[in-house]
């Protein structure tokens, strides 16, 4: 273990699951999501020419979930090109220290996440009072102390490209976390949208153990900007995306992703933005 490394001292195993949890799909040939509990990981990469990426990475103690998983996709031992991260809130980080304890490979973000990445600021804690279910209500259990991934954490490039995936781009998509960014591919219209906009209401223990389909905003009570989430949906809805892995939810395509975020977009303030709540 890199000693300059290490996870929050209040990470632990969250006992919160869904219908999908441990379930994967197949998006297009090189790019695969599995869902650890609550929050999808994705895997970029065609499995038979040997490089691959990792997007984020999943709840505290899910480093051995995801390995077995690259070993079924890329087979065992095979380490991945570099690691891309949408944020890093626990549920997005939360095996990555593990999993840098076994792959030396660097970790890219956006220069706003960097304080959270390296250990010098916590992100603002989650908010029990906001207007939401259970979950939300629940949220001072989650984990809020940051990581250090110093050794490894390299920032995206500038111009939105991405180094080794030629035919993706990053998006830069605040208001959920200041330097959260997004994922686009043009060629098929995929886009991995991290919590910029998710496809589950993060907030309704029901629909979360579910996966009951729907567009929505950001998770309520992790969200500290609200313009700022509105006018990332808006630049995601410009891409006119085909296909959509979201950070939280099943991934949708189609019509039915279409409408969902014309929808969100149009009556952002009324459906995504809580009546009440310490960040609004």
């Amino acid at each position: 273990m890199d000693k300059e490394m290490f996870e929050g001292s209040d990470f632990k195993y969250i006992p919160m699951t869904s219908l999908e949890s441990r379930m994967g799909h197949e998006v297009a040939e090189d790019v695969y999501y599995y869902t650890n509990q609550i929050v999808n990981i994705i895997f970029i990469g065609n499995p038979g020419n040997g490089k691959w990426y990792l997007i984020d990475a999943g709840m505290p103690r899910s480093a051995p979930e995801t390995i077995n998983q690259v070993a079924e996709r890329f087979g065992e031992g095979r380490e991945p090109e570099a690691i891309i991260l949408t944020h890093g809130h626990f549920d997005h980080v939360g095996g990555l220290v593990e999993l840098l304890e076994k792959w030396d490979v660097p970790v890219y973000a956006h220069e706003k996440e960097v304080p959270y990445l390296t250990g010098e600021l916590s992100y603002p804690e989650p908010d029990p009072t906001v207007e939401g279910g259970m979950l939300a209500k629940i949220s001072t259990i989650y984990p809020n102390e940051p990581i250090n991934i110093r050794p490894h954490l390299q920032l995206l490039p500038k111009d939105g490209t991405l180094l080794g995936l030629e035919e993706w781009k990053w998006v830069h998509t605040p208001g959920h976390t200041p330097g959260h960014v997004s994922l686009f591919r043009e060629r098929d219209s995929l886009l991995i949208s991290g919590d910029a906009f998710v496809t589950v209401r993060q907030d309704s223990f029901y629909k979360v153990l579910t996966q009951q389909p729907e567009v929505c905003g950001p998770p309520r009570y992790l969200t500290t900007d609200w313009r700022a989430a509105k006018t990332s949906v808006e630049i995601l809805q410009e891409l006119n995306p085909k296909t959509v892995i979201p950070g939280h939810g099943i991934s949708l395509k189609g019509e039915e992703l279409t409408k969902g975020l014309r929808e969100l977009v149009a009556n952002f303030e009324q459906v995504a933005v809580p009546d009440y709540g310490k960040y609004i």
